[in-house]
């Protein structure tokens, strides 16, 4: 196998988690496996350099400055590799085999280093590079940097343009667990997750793998999430399966929009519980949820508006903070799904300014971390697609 493997800080914290590192590599490379290996910085040196810069910089010197972790990180391992007999060597920006470019105005430059890992892949059965992580280099051979989590989107990036067949995250979990172990009791490890579940948790506070790397990641290519402590690149944690693809999607059938208004509903704990309950008992399947200050809106197939408006409606009758229920029928969603939707300024407007400009009216926008779902007449449909896929 030709495997990535990326060290987090944590996993390079110490002389001994580095002796831990290059034996699993060591391994791995034994078995005859074509290892390349991206480093992070050892433990939190970034943000220790980071820290210390109180004076004014330019972002220049402070990418060089935050630069240092890797710098040693790669050399610490490249040792520890040479001292196991394995050859290797470190890659940093200014190295002539160096793969990470960057153009002029700070993006990837997807062809130059496509090319270059290409040239750093068919090295790959007589050594090991160790790449530093996080750092890029510029058109003019500055120091850049790939943002947070940037090690990450290194390890994926350079699993997909050296054909590699498995990306593999070493870290301080051991892969994507079921809830914060430190918060939540009889957390386990997820044995598969898929791209897109993923990218959404991490658009919301798991910090397990970067969002930008996710990006890279294609069906071709295995990602997988271990504890350093594991010891074997190759097996266990969590599989990233799938890959997460920009789509416009109509949904086929139309939908109603069943609305319930109610005094202080925000402030009545078990309103929404006790209304999707009555749906679900009766097999009716919620496609979506809205809620204001005093109403909540189910959207539901609609041919099965008139039995949900019957089960909310008692479901009124019965609660004294509910007031009334009303449909509107039908109604068409068209949704936008895309890995770089939350790093879009002004996606929204984006979206919802060209319909403003065809006098379509938006009846609801639903989003979430990497997803915008937009709720129109169902007459209006065909040119919402139309316009929105233009967008994208």
């Amino acid at each position: 196998m030709r495997v990535v493997a990326k060290f987090g800080g944590t996993s390079l914290g110490s002389g001994d988690r580095i002796n831990r590192a290059a034996d699993s590599i060591a391994a791995a490379v034994e078995d005859g496996h074509e290892i390349a290996v991206v480093a992070s910085a050892m433990g939190s040196t970034t943000d220790e350099l980071l820290e210390e810069i109180t004076f004014e910089t330019d972002e220049a010197d402070r990418a060089q400055i935050v630069s240092m972790g890797e710098r040693t990180s790669v050399r610490m391992l490249k040792a520890a590799l040479s001292a196991r007999d394995i050859d290797a060597t470190f890659l940093e920006p200014g190295s002539d085999d160096w793969p990470v470019v960057t153009d002029e105005y700070g993006e990837v430059n997807v062809e130059e280093t496509q090319r270059r890992a290409g040239e750093v892949a068919a090295e790959l059965d007589g050594t090991v590079p160790v790449i530093t992580g996080f750092l890029a280099e510029g058109p003019d051979g500055s120091i850049t940097t790939l943002g947070r989590g940037g090690s990450d989107t290194t390890a994926v990036m350079m699993g997909k343009y050296m054909d590699a067949d498995e990306v593999v995250i070493v870290t301080d979990v051991e892969g994507v667990m079921t809830g914060d172990p430190n918060v939540v009791e009889g957390a386990r490890n997820v044995g598969e997750i898929s791209v897109d579940e993923l990218r959404n948790l991490s658009f919301r506070g798991a910090e397990v793998v970067a969002p930008s790397a996710l990006s890279y990641k294609d069906g071709n290519l295995d990602v997988r999430v271990v504890h350093y402590q594991h010891g074997d690149l190759l097996s266990g944690g969590t599989s990233i399966e799938g890959e997460f693809q920009n789509l416009v999607d109509l949904r086929e059938r139309p939908l109603a929009c069943l609305t319930v208004a109610g005094r202080a509903i925000r402030n009545q704990p078990g309103v929404f519980y006790h209304l999707s309950e009555a749906l679900s008992e009766s097999d009716v399947n919620i496609d979506a949820v809205a809620s204001g200050l005093d109403t909540v809106t189910f959207y539901i197939d609609e041919e099965e508006a008139e039995r949900a408006e019957n089960i909310l409606h008692r479901e009124v009758i019965a609660r004294d903070e509910l007031s009334s229920v009303t449909v509107d029928e039908p109604m068409a969603v068209v949704r936008v799904t895309g890995g770089e939707l939350p790093n879009q300024p002004g996606v929204i407007s984006d979206i919802v300014n060209p319909l403003a400009e065809a006098r379509i009216n938006v009846q609801d926008i639903i989003t979430s971390a990497t997803s915008v779902a937009i709720f129109v007449d169902w007459d209006d449909r065909e040119e919402t697609l139309e316009l929105t896929q233009d967008l994208f």
